[in-house]
């Protein structure tokens, strides 16, 4: 009869379930798991997000710094740490951050002039010029950025295989230049490996275009060494290994100024026949994207431009770039406005450039806001003026 009633009172138990307290305490202890595991969901999407903001950055900065590093290196390379004198005594500006398009709002919305040394009415081309404080605001309290040029031959297309040939009163004037293949190929000719022959001149590769700088060094008339940089605006094939190279005085560089009284091409005319090797005009600097919704400043950019050629980005979200120069005598200069020549240098001095801030931010901000990497190196500038101090 016990064990009757015992098994009554477990039925009966067992249909009445659980009581209003052990619902509340089951309810507690699933919202206290279910709240820590969203917790830690949470922190585990945030921890992956910084990861890859991180990850993309990094991305971002080797791009910038292996490019920079590059054309740094590079700097003067080809030109014996000449100063290339521009044209001058017209009253226009030769200029750079102009495309082939005539585009030229890419630098801080407009173009920049080559630096003239205080005292002097000529601009100059160094292998490295400085531009301080040329680049947009993008942080009121680090102010302007900065951008920087770089200037070098180019030891792809073999042009320095190619002469004027005669007579030179037809194939050279101040617009337009004949240059062709002689045979044999001169003195002066070093073939890229694995070629037998300079290229042409219109390879679709490595040829000439629109916007490209061709810098010759010979004589003028009266026997004195001359040398004049000036800008590509057409190419015309003569026969395969000859071709005119027009230079209109209509250039967006505006180089080419025929009625100049030094720097520009007309100045070798009625010389000896030049020689000419293409040079890289590279210039850095930031730019920034309209936001496409219009509800914030946009994404900046680094961008590199190549003489007269329109500019490709490097990296996005490249927010702040500044420089400083250290001359061959231990000299660090960190405003270079005029070419340095009121400091009583000249960029060509430069014996590396420092690379003091390489901002980048990451493409998107959290609660806490951006997130952020800064490199800071110093580069050689090996082809300018370089001293072993060991």
């Amino acid at each position: 009869m016990l064990r009757g009633m015992l098994m009554t009172r477990l039925v009966k138990n067992s249909d009445d379930g659980f009581t209003l307290i052990e619902m509340m305490i089951a309810l507690t202890v699933g919202l206290v798991v279910i709240g820590a595991a969203v917790q830690l969901f949470s922190r585990c999407m945030n921890a992956e997000w910084v990861v890859s903001q991180k990850s993309e950055m990094q991305q971002d900065m080797r791009a910038s710094s292996d490019l920079l590093n590059q054309d740094i290196t590079l700097a003067g390379a080809g030109l014996g740490n000449a100063a290339l004198a521009l044209p001058s005594g017209t009253g226009v500006k030769p200029v750079y951050g102009c495309d082939q398009t005539f585009t030229c709002n890419y630098i801080n919305g407009a173009a920049v002039a080559f630096p003239v040394p205080s005292g002097s009415t000529v601009p100059y081309l160094y292998g490295v010029v400085p531009g301080y404080n040329l680049g947009p605001i993008l942080n009121v309290t680090e102010g302007p950025s900065d951008i920087i040029t770089l200037a070098y031959t180019d030891g792809v297309l073999a042009l320095p295989c190619y002469v004027v040939p005669p007579p030179l009163a037809t194939n050279l004037t101040a617009t337009a230049v004949t240059l062709s293949v002689p045979s044999p190929l001169p003195p002066t000719c070093t073939l890229p490996s694995g070629l037998a022959a300079p290229q042409s001149l219109l390879d679709p590769v490595v040829g000439l275009t629109p916007g490209d700088v061709i810098w010759f060094t010979g004589t003028n008339s009266k026997g004195n060494s001359a040398m004049a940089a000036a800008e590509v605006t057409n190419v015309i094939q003569l026969s395969p290994t000859s071709f005119t190279v027009d230079f209109a005085s209509a250039d967006a560089m505006k180089l080419n100024q025929p009625t100049a009284t030094s720097g520009d091409l007309a100045q070798l005319v009625g010389g000896g026949a030049p020689q000419a090797a293409r040079l890289f005009v590279i210039t850095y600097f930031i730019n920034v994207l309209p936001d496409p919704l219009g509800v914030g400043p946009g994404t900046p950019r680094l961008m590199r431009m190549v003489s007269g050629h329109t500019p490709t980005p490097v990296a996005e979200n490249v927010a702040y770039m500044k420089f400083s120069y250290n001359i061959y005598n231990g000299t660090v200069v960190n405003t270079y406005t005029d070419g340095g020549l009121s400091e009583g240098v000249t960029p060509n001095m430069s014996s590396s450039i420092n690379v003091l801030h390489l901002t980048m931010r990451s493409q998107l901000a959290s609660t806490a806001g951006y997130q952020g990497l800064d490199l800071q190196t110093a580069i050689s500038a090996r082809n300018l003026t370089f001293t072993n101090r060991y």
